[in-house]
């Protein structure tokens, strides 16, 4: 009887139990218990979204920062455009890092892309950041260039370029590489071209590169793991193409002008607009003591038969060499022979 009492009692305490709402805060204490073992599954799984900048954005950034370089250089140019001139030439290298530390300064010192950088919606990212952290959402987060990076971005760009210009211009003004072959200066100078061979060739393996992965589009930014990502993951590349194309349509102009020119025959030309115009009896009445090609007085007086027109010998014997249907400057008539002014009959030169 007792053992059906305790049954019967427990079986009423564990049905009471279950029927029993569990606390308003029990869901606080399972999660602060789940979350070590919840932490290990997401972090294992969780890694860097592989993200692929434009790879024309970046060269197109490059370029417009030296557009703008070039355009803050030509107005400081202006500026001292009344004084002696060839000041500024002996001082160029020091005005181009002046230059590309002003735009350090106030762009990327200041957490700021530079100007062509930000036409482009770029910004640059610290990659160890990124490699350490492990977090990342859309690909794009991720912290800006440290203090350390900002400095030896300047150090780069602006102390190594003045440094090596005025090195290139010392050594070419010194002329290092015409001295003896034994001497420290020429020495120098090949050690030099060689460092600059070396650089020239790591730097088009580093475009190689960048153009197989879409990474760092110089050493500097290679090694400072300084990388361009988008700034906005929604901004579209607000670039119009109508200069670059009314740019591109002069260009070929003019390259097909360069090419058809050297082609055409002036003196053709001439003679065939010269019936249509207003003045016809302008050649005809011009003066006679005068070269109507050249304009001057013919050195080597010859004259156009039949017209018998004065020419210079090698005014007449071009034209006629050029064309074969050269027609005289003067009355228009076709130069079958040319003749030295004052010679025989005899001594006629056929034009060909």
């Amino acid at each position: 009887m007792n053992l059906h009492r305790e049954a019967s009692s427990s079986s009423s305490t564990s049905s009471s139990s279950a029927s029993r709402p569990p606390a308003e805060d029990a869901w606080i204490d399972t999660y602060q218990r789940l979350l070590p073992q919840w932490q290990p599954l997401t972090l294992s799984h969780q890694s860097i979204v592989p993200i692929s900048i434009s790879r024309v954005n970046q060269v197109d950034a490059q370029r417009l920062d030296i557009e703008m370089s070039a355009m803050l250089k030509e107005q400081l140019v202006k500026v001292f455009s009344l004084m002696k001139p060839g000041l500024l030439f002996q001082y160029e290298p020091e005005l181009d890092a002046f230059l590309e530390f002003l735009i350090w300064r106030f762009s990327i010192w200041v957490d700021k892309p530079t100007p062509g950088i930000a036409l482009m919606n770029l910004r640059y990212r610290d990659e160890r950041a990124i490699e350490t952290r492990a977090k990342v959402r859309t690909g794009l987060e991720g912290p800006g260039l440290t203090a350390a990076q900002k400095l030896w971005y300047c150090a780069a760009t602006v102390g190594g370029q003045y440094i090596w210009a005025r090195l290139q211009s010392f050594s070419a003004f010194r002329r290092w590489g015409d001295t003896e072959q034994r001497s420290l200066a020429r020495r120098a100078w090949t050690l030099i071209q060689r460092i600059e061979g070396i650089f020239r060739a790591v730097s088009l393996g580093n475009l190689l590169i960048f153009l197989l992965t879409g990474r760092y589009r110089n050493l500097i930014e290679r090694a400072l793991r300084a990388r361009l990502v988008y700034a906005s993951p929604n901004m579209n590349r607000a670039v119009s193409f109508e200069y670059m194309n009314r740019q591109l349509v002069w260009n070929e102009f003019s390259e097909m002008l360069l090419l058809l020119l050297p082609l055409l025959n002036s003196s053709s030309i001439k003679n065939f607009l010269r019936p249509f115009s207003k003045d016809k009896s302008s050649g005809s009445n011009g003066d006679d003591s005068v070269c109507p090609i050249c304009q001057a007085s013919p050195t080597i007086p010859f004259i156009a038969l039949p017209c018998q027109h004065s020419y210079c010998y090698y005014c007449l014997r071009t034209r006629c060499s050029a064309s074969p249907s050269f027609r005289c400057s003067r009355c228009n008539e076709p130069v079958v022979a040319m003749q030295r002014h004052g010679s025989a009959v005899n001594s006629v030169t056929p034009k060909q």
